[in-house]
C-alpha cells in the first residue's frame, strides 16, 4: 500500500474538518452525534499558539489525522491536567516543569482498517520533529496491560507516565496521560 503524509494549513484542517473528526469518531468508538460539536471544538483549535497538523492519505482518501499545539492554561485540557495531578497529590516540581512547557498532541487517530502499517509512529514523529516546546503531553484510553497499539507505539516513542487512570467529564473510561521529553 502507498501512503503520503501531508501535513496541513489551519485552513485546510479547518476545511476537512467534518472528514477528521469521522475518523477520530470511528478510531475511539465514539458516538457519531458528538460529529458537530467536535467539529467546532478542532475548528476553534487551529487559533492556539503552535497549531500544527498532518494527515495520511492513500488512494481511498484521508486515513489518519494527528494534530497539535502549545499547552496552555487557558484550555479545558489543561485545566483537566491538572486537576488530575492535584487530586494525586501533585503537581511535583517535575510535574510542574513539563505543564509549564508542553506541546498538547491533542489528537493522532488511523482509521482501524489501516492500522498496523506505521501511519501512526510517522504521524507522531511527523508531528513532533519540531515541535516549540520541551515536552510532548497526550492522553489515551487505559487498556488492561498496555495491551494495544497505541500504547506500544508511544512507549517505543519515549512516552513515560504523568497520569494515570484520568477520568474526564464526557467519558466513562479512564485515560492515561502520557509525556514525552522534546525532540523524541
Amino acid at each position: 500500500m502507498s501512503f503520503e503524509i501531508r501535513r496541513l494549513t489551519p485552513p485546510e484542517f479547518s476545511l476537512l474538518a467534518p472528514q477528521l473528526v469521522e475518523i477520530y469518531i470511528e478510531a475511539m468508538h465514539y458516538n457519531p452525534a458528538i460529529l458537530h460539536s467536535r467539529i467546532s471544538s478542532w475548528r476553534n483549535d487551529v487559533t492556539r499558539p503552535g497549531f500544527s497538523a498532518q494527515i495520511v492519505t492513500h488512494d481511498n482518501g484521508i486515513v489518519g489525522v494527528a494534530y497539535g499545539f502549545l499547552g496552555s492554561p487557558d484550555s479545558w485540557w489543561d485545566a483537566e491536567l491538572r486537576r488530575g495531578l492535584r487530586l494525586q497529590g501533585g503537581p511535583t516540581e517535575e510535574q510542574w516543569d513539563i505543564v509549564r512547557n508542553y506541546f498538547e498532541l491533542a489528537e493522532i487517530h488511523v482509521l482501524p482498517q489501516y492500522q498496523g502499517h506505521g501511519l501512526g509512529r510517522k504521524l507522531l514523529e511527523g508531528l513532533l520533529w519540531n515541535a516549540p516546546a520541551r515536552y510532548a503531553l497526550l492522553s489515551t484510553p487505559e487498556v488492561p496491560n498496555e495491551d494495544n497499539g497505541a500504547f506500544r507505539l508511544y512507549r517505543a516513542a519515549g512516552f513515560f507516565d504523568v497520569l494515570r487512570d484520568h477520568l474526564y467529564p464526557a467519558d466513562a473510561r479512564p485515560f492515561a496521560i502520557l509525556g514525552a521529553s522534546l525532540p523524541l
